[in-house]
């Protein structure tokens, strides 16, 4: 005799359901967007600071005032361009539950770096200028989106 859903009466279900902890799913998407701000926010300073090199608050006051203002602009940027591929990026993560840090910072690189050489030249000469310093920053996004939200990835599944 045939069950009304194809399998037949008696036959064990193979199938695992995936089951879900409403309560961690809910703390694990807060988590995901405060990491996701937090790193674009460590990038975007992390990136202007690079690019000006400037020193610290004592040594010219104006010029990291400048810097800062500079790297939330950048922030805003970044945030705006990097986010569908750091929407893959994470429910990737989620969806398979990679908590290492090895992919966050290699996927934050990616995103930094394909950023970073997007609508330049051809890279017959080598790496655009400050190549290095847009893909520390992208690691360092990703440490810190790492640190808030990519330890925990997958954790809101319960089996």
């Amino acid at each position: 005799m045939w069950h009304p859903k194809g399998r037949c009466f008696g036959a064990p279900d193979k199938r695992k359901p995936i089951m879900v902890h409403g309560g961690k799913l809910v703390w694990q998407i807060l988590r995901i967007v405060c990491g996701f701000i937090a790193g674009v926010l460590a990038a975007g300073v992390f990136l202007s600071w690079g690019l000006f090199q400037t020193g610290g608050p004592d040594q010219d006051p104006i010029a990291f005032a400048a810097m800062l203002g500079t790297g939330l602009v950048t922030a805003s940027v970044l945030g705006s361009l990097a986010f569908v591929p750091a929407a893959v990026a994470i429910v990737l993560a989620e969806a398979l539950a990679w908590r290492g840090i090895i992919y966050h910072l290699a996927a934050a690189g990616l995103i930094a770096l394909g950023l970073w050489t997007l609508g330049g030249e051809t890279m017959d000469a080598g790496p655009r200028p400050g190549t290095s310093v847009a893909l520390a920053a992208g690691f360092f996004g990703g440490l810190v989106y790492w640190i808030i939200a990519g330890r925990s990835s997958g954790q809101w599944r319960s089996n």
